[in-house]
């Protein structure tokens, strides 16, 4: 998990604080006893400068690509990003947790990849900027893998736990009271698997639950995935949090039926665990 780091100019943002205001964003909140969970949806970044790549760092007007851009530390953006696709969750004490992309973007490996296959040639040879670029391109996380595992405030303490997310009391059957899917960003990979960052949240009478998946299928290749799960539970003053990193190759997946590595909800169960952390996220009570 990153800690929350300063946006950019607030005269480049719009009133939500994501950037200018050009396409209509849909938003929703629920009230869940001292905690009101929300999101912000809307369409996807746009792949070129609106002013012509005349845009300066921390300028007014500097458009929305280019703040990624400036931002960011890689040489190219996964081919759609919601840039202002965000689910926040926040408490009457001020503590936040929040999943937006470009934090996420944030930890993409800029170094040398591992992964040999013949698929990043033709990702290089598909964009027009990896001519100008070539050193950094090739040494670019073309997948696109991230560990991000959400954003917090300092109002939350964050410390390692034996406590478990108890998976069985989830499956029992309660009324939904809130529910929504966010993609944060998504890529083909020039049509040879896909990358995908995505985020759900549900909000049932006993708490809530929220999990945010990165999946990575490089046809022929490997199988990727990394699960962070937050389970609240009515009447605490913390919220469990369990990040898991599953991953194999695909010759190690022999006896799994190619149809189900398209389907993450199914493949999960198939991908060996390489890692695994767990968290508390305890409110800070005010002095």
């Amino acid at each position: 998990m990153i800690t929350a780091t300063p946006q950019p100019p607030p005269q480049v943002m719009g009133e939500d604080g994501l950037g200018p205001v050009r396409l209509p964003v849909d938003r929703e909140t629920h009230q869940f006893d001292d905690w009101t969970i929300g999101y912000t949806k809307s369409h996807i970044l746009k792949s070129v400068c609106v002013n012509d790549n005349r845009c300066v760092a921390g300028e007014e007007g500097c458009c929305e690509l280019c703040v990624y851009y400036f931002t960011l530390e890689i040489p190219h953006l996964p081919d759609m990003v919601f840039h202002r696709n965000v689910l926040r969750v926040t408490h009457t004490s001020g503590a936040q947790l929040e999943f937006n992309p470009i934090d996420a973007l944030k930890l993409v490996r800029n170094g040398k990849l591992d992964l040999k296959v013949a698929c990043s040639e033709e990702w290089r040879e598909s964009r027009p900027e990896a001519a100008h670029t070539t050193d950094k391109v090739k040494h670019f996380d073309w997948t696109f893998s991230t560990e991000y595992s959400g954003t917090t405030n300092e109002r939350f303490a964050v410390e390692p736990t034996d406590q478990r997310i108890d998976m069985f009391k989830l499956m029992r059957r309660e009324p939904i009271l809130f529910y929504h899917d966010l993609t944060l960003f998504e890529d083909e990979l020039h049509d040879h698997g896909i990358s995908l960052l995505s985020v759900k949240v549900r909000v049932m009478p006993s708490g809530f639950y929220i999990l945010l998946r990165f999946f990575l299928r490089v046809d022929g290749v490997l199988i990727r995935m990394n699960d962070t799960r937050f389970h609240y539970e009515k009447g605490n003053d913390y919220i469990l949090k369990e990040f898991t990193h599953r991953e194999a190759k695909v010759e190690q997946l022999k006896q799994v039926p190619p149809a189900l590595f398209t389907n993450p909800n199914e493949i999960v169960e198939h991908l060996p665990v390489i890692r695994k952390v767990s968290e508390k996220l305890t409110i800070v009570k005010s002095e």
